[in-house]
Parts: structure tokens; sequence; C-alpha cells
């Protein structure tokens, strides 16, 4: 395998520092606290990825069943479909459930992955949500998978390329890739910590 470009190397780690701390929040039995001391962990159930925490909250449903408040459509194929709409969102945003977000960085993953090294085709229409637990984290592995591979391909050149991604969601076209890079730890770190306090605020709902 070549050697990443000196400049991405420290991206690459925050990456999957990022990962593995989320996947074995999700996943148990322990994971890092930060320090390296390891902290117990349950492994997410169906119950509390679907969790509610408030009325109206936007989460991933089956298409049979419609759109949740406020969202017009479900976005993806498949059985199950994530809450959205069109530009400009509902304001204030509604709360979304660890389903969404979930769902969103798997989705988000897998995309990028592709518009950077794979066919440049898929969109959110044919992106698979799940609706269980075990489904939706293996989905978001096997995204974070897809993506550091990709990285794993991208010599120094390739860094400062606009446009070596597609993705059609976001500035990707216009962005050079290590801005791209950047932004996707960013929104893994970001939405982890949201997954991370949605598990905290389940357990003590429990007791």
């Amino acid at each position: 395998m070549a050697t990443p470009p000196p400049r991405l190397i420290p991206l690459l780690e925050q990456f999957d520092f990022a990962h593995r701390r989320l996947r074995d929040r999700l996943t148990g039995p322990h994971m890092d606290s930060g320090n390296g001391t390891d902290v117990p962990v349950d492994p997410l159930t169906d119950e509390e990825h679907l969790w509610e925490p408030v009325p109206g909250c936007w989460s991933v449903r089956r298409h049979g069943d419609g759109p949740g408040p406020r969202a017009t459509h479900l976005d993806g194929a498949g059985e199950w479909g994530r809450d959205a709409a069109p530009f400009p969102h509902p304001s204030p945003a509604p709360l979304t459930t660890l389903a969404w977000r979930l769902s969103h960085l798997a989705e988000m993953l897998t995309l990028r992955a592709d518009h950077t090294a794979g066919s440049r085709r898929l969109t959110r229409a044919d992106y698979v949500s799940s609706g269980d637990a075990a489904g939706a984290v293996a989905a978001f592995d096997a995204g974070a998978t897809a993506w550091r591979d990709t990285l794993a391909g991208v010599d120094d050149a390739g860094l400062d390329t606009v446009g070596l991604c597609t993705f059609p969601h976001g500035s990707d076209p216009e962005e050079p890739f290590l801005d791209i890079v950047w932004w996707v730890n960013q929104e893994l770190l970001h939405h982890g910590a949201e997954i991370a306090l949605l598990r905290d605020l389940y357990r003590s709902r429990q007791g």
C-alpha cells in the first residue's frame, strides 16, 4: 500500500479514531472514554435506535407509513426511508433520532466514496436505510470502510484537485478534495457526539 501524503495523515488518524470510537459506542462491550480508559457500553437495541426523545422528531420510517411531521418525503430505496424536505428546510430544525443521524452518516460516507472512486452515480434515492439497529450499525461501518479505502488511493495531487469528489448533495464539485476530507471528519465527529448524547439520554430515561 502506498504511503499517504503527509498532510493527509493527521486527518486519516482523526477519522480512524472517530470511526472506531463511534462504532464501539454503538456495539460495546467497551468504548474508549477518550483518555484510554475502557467504559462498559451495551449494544444498540432496535427500540433505542428508533427512540423519539420529543414529539415531532425526524427519523427513519417505513415508506408505507409516510414521512414524519414537517417532512415532505422519505429519502431512500427499500422498505425504510429517512425523513426529509427540500431546501429551505423547516425552521427551527426538527430534532432527529439516533436512527436518522446514523443513516445520514452511513449514506454520506457511502455516496462520497462512490462519487470519488466508484460509479459516481449513486444518489439519496438509491440508498437503502435500515430500520433495525444491527443493520444500521453495519451500514455505517461499511460506509466508513468504503470512504477510508477511497482515501487510501488518493495521492498528493489529488488532495488539491477541485471536484475530485462529485457528491451531488454538497459543495464537493467546487472544493479541493482536502477540504472535503476535513468536512467529512467534522461530520463524523459532530454527529458521533450527538449520537453519544442520545445514548446517554436513553440510558438515563431507563433509570
